[in-house]
C-alpha cells in the first residue's frame, strides 16, 4: 500500500503543468532522435541536456526520461519503412518489420511495436516501483565471468538467425568480432588493424556498418530490379493498420516474454536494450511453430524485440536510482545531469527526494501512454513514405545515410566506410549470408573481450573462473544447450520415426 500511495503522490507531481509539459516535449523529441540515424538515445539526451539548465531538477529529468524511452520508440519507423536503423537495438526490428512493410503491412508492424512498447514500458516501470532493490542486488552479483557467460549465450543465439545455414551466421558472428578488434587494444592501448589510418584509432563505429549492410545493400538490391522495390500498396486509413485479432494472438506471448526478458537484462549494468533484443528475437525464433516464417515478415519479430528494447530501457532505471550505477550509455549521462542539479543517485534518494523519484516514476506511465498515442495516431502518415515512387525513394535513402553517417563525426572517412559496408552486405545478400549476426557481433565484441580478459585477469589466466562462478556456469550450461538444440531436436524426430 505504502508503494501505491508514493505513486500517487508521483501522478500529483508530474501532472504538474510545467512537468506534463516537460515529458510531452521529451517524448516528441525522443521518437524524432530515434528516427534519425547517427543520434541515438545517450547522444541525443547529451546534446539536449542543456535545454534543461535552469530548471527544476524533477522537470529537468522528467524531459530527459522521455527522450531516452522516445527514443526507443522512434527508431522503429525507419527500421521498418527503408530497412535503416538509427541505433543497434532497432537491428532486430528490420529483420520482419521491413519484410512486412514489403508485403503492404507497415502499418501493422508499426502498430505492433507501438502497442507492445507501450505493454512493455508500462510493465517496466510497474517493475521498477516493485522490485527496484532486490533486483539492484541481482545485478552486483554481475562481474566480468557473469558479463562474458552473457554475451556467450548471446551469441550461441545468434544461430537461430542464421536462417538455413548456422555455418554462414557462424561466418558473419566471426566477420562481426573481427571488426570489432580494429582500434587501441582495450587492455594495453596498442593499436589493432588500423593499418596506418588515425581515423581507425578509436575503431569501426556501429553507424556506418548498420547503414551500409542493411540501407544501401537494399538501394543496391532494388537498383537491379525493373521495378526497384517490390512493395505490396496498402489501405492507410488507421482502421486497417491497426493489428488484427489474429496479429494479437500470435504477438501477445512475445510481448510477454520480451517485456520480462527486456527488463530483466536492463537492470544488468552494461548488457542493455541491443542484447535484450536480440535475445528476444533468438528466443521467439526457437519457440516457433513456423520458425521459417522469421526474416520473412513473421509479426513475433517485431513484437518481441520491440518490447524487449523498450522494457530494457525501464530496467537500465533500476541501478541508476537505487545504487548510482548507470545502466547504459544514456543512464550514464543522466546519472551526471543528477550530480549536477545536486541530487545523489543510491539508496537514500528514495527516502530523502520522494518527490523527485516518485514524480520521475509516475511521468514514465505518463510518457508511455503520449507515445502510443502519438505513434498509433502518426502511423498513417509514416506508411505514405512508401508509397513514394522507387525513382525518389532510392535516392533519398542513399542521401539519408549519407548525411546520418556523415554527421556522425565530420568524416568523409565514415561515409567510404559506410560505401565499402554497402558493397559488402549486397554481396552478403546475393550469397545468402545473414548480416544481422555480423551488426551485433560488432556491437558486443568490445563488451566481450573486455568480460574475458578481465576475468583471466581476476583468476591469474585459469579459465576455471567461469565455471566457479554459479551464475555464468548456468549460463555457459545454457548457451551449450541452444547450441545442441538443433542436433538434439533432429535425433528426437529421428527416434520418433524410428519407434513408429
Amino acid at each position: 500500500m505504502e508503494t501505491l500511495s508514493n505513486l500517487l503522490h508521483g501522478f500529483a507531481v508530474a501532472l504538474i503543468p510545467t512537468n506534463l509539459l516537460s515529458c510531452l516535449v521529451g517524448v516528441a523529441m525522443g521518437t524524432i532522435i530515434g528516427a534519425l540515424p547517427g543520434i541515438g538515445p545517450s547522444a541525443g539526451v547529451a546534446i539536449l541536456l542543456p535545454l534543461t539548465f535552469g530548471a527544476n531538477p524533477t522537470t529537468a529529468m522528467i524531459m530527459l526520461a522521455g527522450i531516452y524511452y522516445g527514443a526507443m520508440y522512434g527508431g522503429t519507423i525507419t527500421s521498418v519503412l527503408i530497412n535503416t536503423p538509427g541505433e543497434s537495438s532497432s537491428v532486430m526490428t528490420t529483420l520482419d518489420g521491413y519484410q512486412m512493410a514489403r508485403q503492404g503491412r507497415a502499418g501493422v508492424a508499426l502498430g505492433i511495436a507501438a502497442l507492445g512498447s507501450f505493454f512493455a514500458g508500462s510493465m517496466g516501470v510497474a517493475l521498477l516501483m516493485f522490485f527496484s532493490p532486490l533486483l539492484a542486488d541481482f545485478a552486483l552479483t554481475f562481474g566480468p565471468p557473469e558479463y562474458f557467460a552473457l554475451m556467450v549465450l548471446g551469441f550461441t543465439a545468434l544461430a537461430g538467425l542464421s536462417g538455413t545455414s548456422p555455418l554462414k551466421g557462424l561466418i558473419s558472428v566471426l566477420l562481426g568480432l573481427l571488426i570489432a578488434t580494429v582500434g587501441l587494444d582495450v587492455m594495453t592501448g596498442t593499436s589493432r588493424l588500423t593499418f596506418g589510418r588515425l581515423e581507425l584509432l578509436s575503431g569501426i563505429d556501429f553507424l556506418p556498418v548498420a547503414m551500409g549492410l542493411f540501407g544501401l545493400a537494399e538501394v543496391l538490391v532494388g537498383v537491379e530490379k525493373p521495378g526497384g522495390f517490390s512493395i505490396d500498396k496498402a489501405d492507410l486509413s488507421l482502421s486497417k493498420v491497426f493489428p488484427r485479432l489474429a496479429d494479437w494472438r500470435q504477438s501477445r506471448w512475445p510481448i510477454l516474454r520480451g517485456s520480462l526478458l527486456g527488463f530483466i537484462i536492463g537492470v544488468l549494468p552494461g548488457a542493455g536494450a541491443t542484447i535484450a533484443s536480440f535475445i528476444s528475437y533468438a528466443l521467439e525464433k526457437r519457440l516457433a511453430k513456423e520458425p521459417e516464417r522469421f526474416g520473412r515478415g513473421a509479426i513475433e519479430g517485431v513484437a518481441g524485440p520491440e518490447s524487449a528494447n523498450n522494457a530494457a530501457s525501464a530496467g537500465a532505471m533500476v541501478p541508476l536510482l537505487t545504487l548510482g550505477v548507470p545502466g547504459s550509455a544514456t543512464t550514464a549521462i543522466m546519472m551526471g545531469a543528477l550530480m549536477m542539479y545536486g541530487l545523489r543517485p543510491g539508496p537514500l534518494l528514495f527516502t530523502q527526494n520522494p518527490d523527485f523519484v516518485w514524480g520521475l516514476i509516475a511521468s514514465m506511465y505518463i510518457g508511455n501512454i503520449l507515445l502510443v498515442l502519438m505513434n498509433i495516431l502518426m502511423i498513417p502518415s509514416f506508411v505514405q513514405i512508401l508509397r513514394i515512387p522507387s525513382a525518389l525513394l532510392l535516392p533519398l535513402i542513399v542521401v539519408f545515410c549519407v548525411v546520418g553517417v556523415y554527421g556522425l563525426q565530420n568524416s568523409l572517412f565514415d561515409v567510404w566506410l559506410m560505401i565499402f559496408f554497402g558493397l559488402l552486405g549486397y554481396a552478403m545478400k546475393k550469397l545468402d549470408f545473414p548480416t544481422a549476426p555480423l551488426v551485433l557481433a560488432l556491437v558486443l565484441g568490445e563488451m566481450l573481450e573486455t568480460a574475458f580478459r578481465q576475468s583471466l585477469t581476476m583468476s591469474l589466466g585459469s579459465p576455471a573462473v567461469f565455471l566457479e562462478q554459479p551464475i555464468s556456469a548456468t549460463l555457459l550450461t545454457l548457451s551449450l544447450l541452444v547450441f545442441l538444440y538443433p542436433l538434439l531436436a533432429s535425433l528426437w524426430k529421428g527416434l520418433a520415426r524410428g519407434t513408429r
